[in-house]
């Protein structure tokens, strides 16, 4: 007889573990949202503008107001690694150049994003337009093949790369709205179509100017260059012509000379030193002083 007890006391012990769990789980599940485990919640519509950002500077709405987009964000991380992220090294160059363009104060600066989170492609111009901004700058860093590629690029928008590494480089950074191949963007108009507009003609001009000038900083603050001329790719970030915009790609991440630099505070600095005085003097012409 007590070998059937004992047998009885081996078979219930895992029963009684399995009914523990089985009460702890219903306990849990009926606290938290009435045993139900999907969270739902709403999405907004794909026509649904994103909040804008707040504006820094003067509180004077005449004063020229810069925004600046920090490339990538959130699950999409950009070029580089898990260890070497495009999305960071761009946040941290646009947090310095707002650092630098406020510093001197008379602009007003606002970010498409100030944190680790994704914006759509579509949406970061818009911010610009939503905001009657005077520039658009997005921030990138890119990386190559090779690991000999090195030194900073600026980008105007144009139907036609001006080479063939551009429209690859376009390529990829306007498939930043793709997820496994589906598009998260819904812009109706082509940039072939925008840049047929002969009216937006002036804010392309405007572009080429600011581009221009960065390129003169660069070279003057001893900053190493990719392309010593303006480079021209059908990039969507920067289909706002009403707004003089351009794409300033700061560097190559897997290039370890490169990286080092952009990840200094020093690095960063003196690159946004170089890009704060490019504004102001842009300004300073679009003012006729």
């Amino acid at each position: 007889m007590s070998r059937i007890v004992q047998a009885l006391v081996i078979l219930s012990a895992p029963l009684s573990v399995l009914f523990a769990l089985f009460v702890i789980d219903r306990a849990v599940g009926l606290a938290g949202s009435g045993g139900h485990y999907v969270v739902r919640f709403d999405l907004p519509g794909a026509d649904t503008p994103v909040d804008l950002p707040r504006v820094d500077g003067p509180p004077d709405s005449s004063r020229p107001l810069v925004v600046i987009d920090p490339g990538h964000g959130g699950f999409d991380p950009g070029a580089g690694t898990d260890a070497v992220r495009e999305k960071d090294v761009a946040l941290k160059i646009a947090l310095a150049i707002r650092k630098q363009l406020l510093a001197n104060g008379g602009i007003r600066v606002a970010l498409t994003r100030d944190t680790d989170r994704f914006v759509s492609l579509q949406d970061r111009p818009d911010i610009a337009r939503r905001l009657h901004a005077d520039l658009f700058i997005s921030i990138h860093a890119d990386s190559a093949e090779s690991d000999s590629a090195r030194g900073a690029s600026v980008y105007v928008l144009s139907q036609k790369g001006s080479s063939q590494a551009a429209e690859r480089f376009a390529a990829r950074e306007n498939g930043a709205d793709r997820i496994n191949g589906v598009s998260l963007s819904q812009t109706s108009s082509s940039v072939g179509a925008i840049l047929l507009d002969l009216s937006q003609r002036g804010a392309q001009a405007g572009s080429a100017e600011l581009a221009e000038l960065i390129l003169r900083e660069l070279r003057e603050a001893d900053i190493g260059l990719h392309h010593g001329r303006v480079e021209t790719a059908a990039l969507a970030v920067l289909k706002a012509p009403d707004i003089p915009s351009i794409l300033f790609e700061t560097g190559y991440i897997n290039n370890a000379d490169d990286y080092a630099f952009l990840k200094s505070a020093k690095g960063q600095k003196a690159v946004a030193e170089a890009a704060a005085r490019a504004v102001r003097v842009y300004f300073a012409r679009q003012a006729g002083v």
